[in-house]
Formats: C-alpha cells, structure tokens, sequence
C-alpha cells in the first residue's frame, strides 16, 4: 500500500518533527496499517485563536501542515477559525456529534462538564517544565485517564499542546501573597478557584471584552497564557506591570476528536497525529517562551512598564492552594479526577514542591 517515496517521507517527519519527543524510535519501526489509502480523509479543526493572532500560523496552521505532510496528503487538517462553523463554547457537542472532526482548544471550557480537563490544563504553581508537564500526564499516567474522561463525551483526546507559562498582567502591584486580597482577576476554571483561595476576586471576561475591562478598571488585571500570549490580545497596552515568575511554567491547550473519525483512522496514521502532537507542544512552548523573553524587554523599553519578582511565599502558599482545589475536585468526581489527585500529589512530593 505504500511506495517508497511515502516510507521515506514519514521517516523525514519523525526524524525533523517528532524526534524531540520519547518514543519516535518506535513510530519508525511501527508496521504501517493504512485505513483508506484510495483516498485522502479530511478533519475539520477548529480553534479558539483568532486568525489574526501572531501564534496562528506558527503553531496551530503549522500542526495542520506537518500531519498531511507526514502522511503524505492521506490525513488533511482543515484549520477553521473561532465560531466558523460552531460557536467555541459549544465545540465539544459539535466535536461528539460529527458536525466538525476535530478541535485545537482550551481545557478550561469544559471543567463543567469534563473536571479532568482542568488537570489537562494545569494546576497552578505545579510542573516548571514541558518535562515535568510530560512525565506527569504521560509517564505517570494521568493523560490516560483524561482520555477515559473524554472517551465518555464520545471524543479521544489526542493530547496537550503547550502554550508555555501563566503569567499575570495588571494595573497593581502583587508582590506579596497580602497584595492579593480583592485584586479582581480575570480567571476562569480551577486557576479562578485558587486565585479566590489567595484572596483574590476572580471575574469571568469574554476574550472580546477583556481589554475594556482593563482599561476601564472593570478587572484589575488578568491572566491569558504566557507574557506573549497576552500580548497578541494587547495587554501591554492597558497594563503597567507583569508579574513574575510565572504561576505555571506550562499551561497546556489541547487536541481532541471525534472518536467514530479516530477509530477510522490506520495505526499509522494514529501514531502519527499523537507523536505530531507532542512535537507540536515543543515547538509551541519554545515558541511562546522565546516571544515572552522578548515582549518583556518590549514592555520595559517601549510602553514604560515594569516587571515585578512575585516573593516565593507567593509561590509556596499558591502550591498549598492550588492543592486544596485539586482536593476538592476529586471529591466531586472520584471516577476520574479523584484518580488524578493523588498522582499530582506524589509528582509534588517526587519534585520536592512540597
């Protein structure tokens, strides 16, 4: 079913792409089991990010582009902007139903319905690292048990892509775990909940309306990816400060899909799409950690802002926090996230957090 040129495309995208990640040694020696070779299959994937936003095209088209390559144009990645063709919010439905393949998103969306999304998201003031991300949800298991989760929704998810750290912009000061108190944040999902338990006032923003509440006062500040993802929605403009380190050295978005469109797909093609997904993390979070470098210089020299050292109490007592909310979570959803728990608990203790 396959010509040479094909074997040795796919060896050049697992040795340029996926080569970074642990186990392409495997994918290259897998057997090639082709679905539907007489003909290319399509997934529609929608993403939050607008077009016009600078990380669109180098991270989410460019995941789009290494799958048909990889597989030589028999699996095509339709990229469709926000609300094209579902609203975002309702992605997940429209993902189950079939009304689009697949979605390039944001875990937090679902916490109500999914609460292991959150953990594929990430816990504030936990991993550091894209490695300490990676050995906790694949080595340590936790990614198969958000999969269970998901699998109930009727969708397989494929994995998190990094969009590198969670940063805070504002209009005030936080430096000190004191400085929290009533400072009105822009948050959402379990992030939202240990900001509260900081004493903080998280408010739900839309991403439209996020920059008039920053400038009108509405939030005092708020927090939407790394330093350079804020950037791409103008914070820099109606902030003064950006607080460092930053609460979660990875916050991850996601890929998911249909499970009848996954199921349908050769074990070629499946190893693939998930190793295209853990090289997609890497670059992404080298990507948006190298941009962040950058716009903080911009922040100093051109808008005259100021990059604030949180102290490490902060960081101590927001790993205390943020374990108090994955507590709680469990005992809401002992199935999966009450599995979860306590793995996020012994990666803390193995790390030496806490």
């Amino acid at each position: 079913m396959q010509n040479n040129d094909k074997k040795v495309n796919r060896r050049k995208f697992l040795t340029t792409g996926a080569a970074a990640a642990a186990g392409a040694a495997t994918i290259m020696g897998a057997p090639a089991v082709i679905a539907n070779p007489t003909k290319s299959v399509t997934w529609r994937m929608q993403t939050h990010w607008p077009a016009g936003s600078w990380y669109y095209e180098p991270v989410f088209q460019r995941y789009a582009d290494r799958i048909k390559e990889a597989t030589n144009g028999e699996l095509i990645i339709e990229t469709h902007q926000p609300n094209s063709i579902v609203s975002t919010g309702d992605v997940l439905r429209g993902v189950r139903r079939g009304t689009l393949e697949s979605a390039f998103l944001y875990p937090a969306y679902w916490v109500g319905d999914i609460p292991a999304a959150g953990h594929l998201n990430g816990n504030l003031a936990t991993w550091e690292s894209h490695e300490e991300m990676h050995f906790f949800l694949y080595e340590m298991g936790a990614l198969d048990i958000i999969r269970d989760a998901y699998a109930q929704r009727g969708v397989y998810q494929i994995g998190p892509v990094s969009y590198a750290g969670t940063a805070i912009y504002g209009n005030k000061r936080i430096e000190k775990v004191a400085d929290f108190s009533g400072f009105q944040i822009r948050s959402n999902g379990n992030a939202a909940q240990v900001f509260q338990k900081m004493g903080a006032a998280p408010v739900s923003i839309s991403g439209g309306e996020l920059y008039q509440a920053l400038q009108t006062g509405i939030a005092d500040g708020a927090h939407w990816g790394s330093v350079s993802a804020g950037w791409g929605m103008n914070l820099q403009e109606v902030n003064k400060y950006i607080m460092q380190p930053d609460l979660l050295g990875h916050m991850n978005g996601e890929v998911f899909v249909n499970q009848k469109a996954w199921d349908a797909l050769g074990s070629d093609h499946k190893r693939i799409v998930n190793d295209a997904t853990i090289a997609a993390s890497i670059d992404s979070s080298a990507i948006f950690r190298h941009h962040d470098f950058l716009r903080m210089q911009d922040f100093v020299n051109d808008f005259g802002g100021e990059i604030v050292q949180m102290d490490e109490e902060v960081i101590q007592q927001m790993r205390l926090k943020s374990l108090e909310v994955v507590d709680e979570l469990s005992k809401r959803d002992p199935e999966y996230s009450g599995k979860i728990g306590p793995l996020l608990h012994e990666f803390m203790r193995i790390t030496g957090k806490v």
